[in-house]
C-alpha cells in the first residue's frame, strides 16, 4: 500500500491534467516478472491524448522520474509501453518485515467499512433435506466473505435464511401420515425424511392425486392447524440438530438462523405498500409489479389463489433487515440461477423508493455438479457434506499417523487439516466457476491444497522453534536476492484483501495464500535459514511475517492452522 501511493504520488506529479490521482493508482499494477520491476503503470491510454506512442510516453516519465532519485525506488525503467518501478529491495524488506511483525494478524487491516453493517444471507438449507454438498458454495463463501469484510472494517450480520416453508412440507406432512415411523425419524431424522420425501414423488407420478393432498396438508399449516404445525416444528427442529453438526465441523456460527416462515406475517404489510405505491397490476387473476421499463419480466407479487411467492418473502425480509440493521450492504451469497429473481428483487425495491436499494448485492455463483449433472435431492442425487466431512478428516488422521506418528493432538490437527482441504478446494476456484464433485480432487494433500499451505505454515513454525530466538526489536538488513520474491509477496497482502473485498471473491486470498506458500518453500530450498551469520535475525524475521501472512490469509478463507503436522 505503501510503495503503491508513493508511486502513485509520483506519476500524479507528471500527469496533471491528463489522469486523476484516482486513475493512476487503480492503474498500477504488479509485473507479470519480477525482472521487470515491483510496480508497472501502463501509458495506452494516454496515446491519443498527448498523440504519441505508448513507448514514447514511458520513456519520457521513467527519465524524469528517474531524475528524482526518490529513496525509496532504486530506479524507474520503461520497458514497452509501460513505466516499471524497482524498490530499493534492502529498504522495502526491512519496512515489511517491520510493518508485519509489529501489526502481526491485523498487517492488511483497511478500515474501508468504517463499521457500517453489512447483512449477509448464506448457506439456507432446506429444513426436512439433507445438507448436501450443494449447500458447501454458499456457506463457505458467504463466511469467508463476512471475515473478509470485517477485516476492511465493516461489522456483518450473518443469516441462515433456512428454508423452512412451502408446499414441501404439505407433501413431506403427507408422506409421514402414510408411510412414516416416529422411532425412525428420531433415530435419524435427515435420513428417514428424505426417505420419505422421495417415495411422495416415487408415488406421486402414479398417483397424482397425492400431489393435491400434499397441497392440502400446506393449506392447513397455513391456517394454523395444530397436528400440521407441531410435525412442521418437529420437522425443523431435528434438521436444525443435524445442520448444526456441520456448521460445528466447518467452524462456521451465525447471527441469526431467521428462515423463510418467520416472514409469514411481514408480507401483507409489503403488498400493501404496493398498492399503496400503485405498483401493482392484475394479470391472469395474479398480482405484479411491471418491469418492463428495464427490460426485466414482471415480478410476481401473489398466485391468482392468493398465495405469495418467494419475492414476496424477500421483499419482507429485506425491509426487515434494513429496518434492524440499517445496513450498507445487503449480500445474497445464492446461486447464479437465481439472478434473474434479485435482478426483479432489487429493481421492485427502487420503485418502493427505498434508497438502500442500491445496497441488495447477489453474490452468484457456479453449481456442484455430480458426474457433470446437477445434484437432485428430488430424485435421490445428493453427496452429504458430513459425510464427505468425516472422509476428509479420517483421511487427514491416516496420513498423520503414517507420517508423524509422535505428533500430539491427532484428532484436532486431523480436523483442520480434513476441513481445511473441502473449504480451500471450493474457495480455490473463482465463484462462477462450476466445480465438478471429486472426493479423490478434495481430498489431496499436495500441490494446490490447504494442507499444502498449512504444512508450508507448520514448516515455518518449527523453523521458528528450532530458533529459540526473538524476531521482534532485530535490525532488519537483507541483501540476497532469494528472499525478495517472498517480500514481494508478502507486501501484496494488503491490496489482495482489498481486491477480494471488492469484488466479493475469496479466491483471490486462496491464490495469495498458494502463491506465498510457493514463494517460501522455493526460499527454504535454496537458503540455509538458522546459518549462524549476520543475516540470521532478518532471516527469522521473514520465516515469522511469512507464517503470520499465512495463517491470516487461511483464516479469511474460514480455515485453521495446525502448529505441527
Amino acid at each position: 500500500m505503501k510503495y503503491r501511493k508513493k508511486y502513485s504520488g509520483l506519476l500524479a506529479q507528471e500527469l496533471k491534467g491528463i489522469l486523476s490521482d484516482e486513475n493512476i493508482e487503480r492503474l498500477i499494477e504488479k509485473p507479470k516478472f519480477l525482472k521487470h520491476g515491483d510496480l508497472a503503470f501502463p501509458c495506452f491510454q494516454m496515446a491519443k491524448a498527448l498523440r504519441k506512442s505508448p513507448v514514447e510516453i514511458a520513456k519520457d516519465i521513467s527519465q524524469k522520474l528517474q531524475s528524482k532519485n526518490e529513496s525509496d525506488f532504486d530506479r524507474f525503467e520503461a520497458i514497452g509501453g509501460y513505466v516499471n518501478a524497482f524498490l530499493d529491495k534492502s529498504k522495502a524488506a526491512a519496512y515489511i518485515l517491520n510493518e508485519i511483525t509489529e501489526k502481526k494478524n491485523h498487517y492488511g487491516d483497511y478500515n474501508r467499512g468504517r463499521q457500517h453493517t453489512v447483512t449477509i444471507d448464506l448457506s439456507s438449507p432446506n429444513i426436512a433435506k439433507p445438507f448436501s454438498m450443494g449447500h458447501l458454495r454458499s456457506t463457505v463463501i458467504g463466511n469467508s466473505l463476512s471475515l473478509i469484510y470485517e477485516k476492511c472494517g465493516f461489522k456483518t450480520f450473518k443469516i441462515n435464511h433456512l428454508g423452512d416453508w412451502g408446499t414441501q412440507f404439505g407433501k413431506l406432512i403427507t408422506a409421514y401420515k402414510l408411510w412414516g415411523s416416529e422411532q425412525k425419524v428420531k433415530e435419524s431424522p435427515i435420513k428417514e425424511l428424505l426417505a420419505l420425501y422421495i417415495k411422495f414423488h416415487e408415488a406421486a407420478e402414479t398417483n397424482p392425486e397425492l400431489e393435491q393432498e400434499g397441497r392440502n396438508w400446506f393449506r392447513r399449516l397455513e391456517n394454523g392447524d395444530v397436528e400440521a404445525l407441531g410435525l412442521w416444528k418437529w420437522f425443523k427442529e431435528e434438521s436444525l440438530k443435524e445442520f448444526k453438526k456441520v456448521y460445528e465441523l466447518l467452524g462456521i456460527e451465525f447471527d441469526s438462523y431467521a428462515g423463510e416462515a418467520f416472514y409469514n406475517d411481514k408480507m401483507e404489510p409489503i403488498v400493501e405498500m404496493l398498492r399503496n405505491k400503485e405498483l401493482l397490476d392484475e394479470s391472469d387473476g395474479a398480482l405484479v409489479v411491471q418491469l418492463e421499463d428495464i427490460g426485466l419480466p414482471p415480478c410476481l407479487i401473489k398466485k391468482s389463489d392468493g398465495a405469495t411467492l418467494y419475492a414476496t418473502r424477500d421483499l419482507a425480509a429485506a425491509k426487515y433487515r434494513y429496518d434492524q440493521h440499517s445496513f450498507i450492504t445487503s449480500l445474497y451469497v445464492v446461486g447464479n440461477e437465481q439472478s434473474l429473481h434479485f435482478k426483479q428483487l432489487k429493481a421492485v425495491l427502487a420503485k418502493m423508493d427505498f434508497e438502500w436499494a442500491d445496497g441488495i448485492i447477489h453474490v452468484p455463483f457456479g453449481m456442484m455438479l455430480k458426474d457433470g449433472k446437477k445434484m437432485s435431492t428430488r430424485k435421490g442425487k445428493v453427496v452429504l457434506l458430513e459425510d464427505v466431512l468425516k472422509d476428509s478428516i479420517e483421511l487427514a488422521k491416516k496420513n498423520i499417523e503414517e507420517k508423524n506418528p509422535l505428533l500430539p493432538n491427532q484428532q484436532e490437527t486431523a480436523a483442520m487439516v480434513g476441513t481445511g482441504a473441502i473449504i480451500f478446494h471450493d474457495l480455490k476456484n473463482f465463484r462462477m466457476n462450476d466445480i465438478d464433485f471429486s472426493l479423490e480432487e478434495m481430498l489431496r494433500v499436495e500441490g494446490e491444497s490447504a494442507p499444502y499451505v498449512q504444512y508450508t505454515n507448520a514448516r515455518a513454525k518449527t523453523i521458528l522453534r528450532k530458533a529459540a530466538s526473538p524476531v521482534t526489536g532485530v535490525e532488519i538488513k537483507l541483501e540476497g536476492a532469494a528472499e525478495w520474491p517472498v517480500v514481494t509477496e508478502l507486501m501484496d497482502f494488503p491490496e489482495t484483501v482489498i481486491r477480494a473485498c471488492h469484488n466479493n471473491d475469496p479466491s483471490q486470498i486462496a491464490k495469495y495464500v498458494l502463491n506465498l506458500a510457493q514463494a517460501f518453500n522455493r526460499y527454504y530450498g535454496e537458503v540455509r535459514i538458522l546459518k549462524e551469520n549476520e543475516e540470521k535475525d532478518a532471516r527469522l524475521a521473514l520465516v515469522n511475517a511469512v507464517s503470520i501472512v499465512l495463517e491470516e490469509g487461511l483464516r479469511l478463507l474460514g480455515i485453521k492452522a495446525p502448529e505441527e503436522m
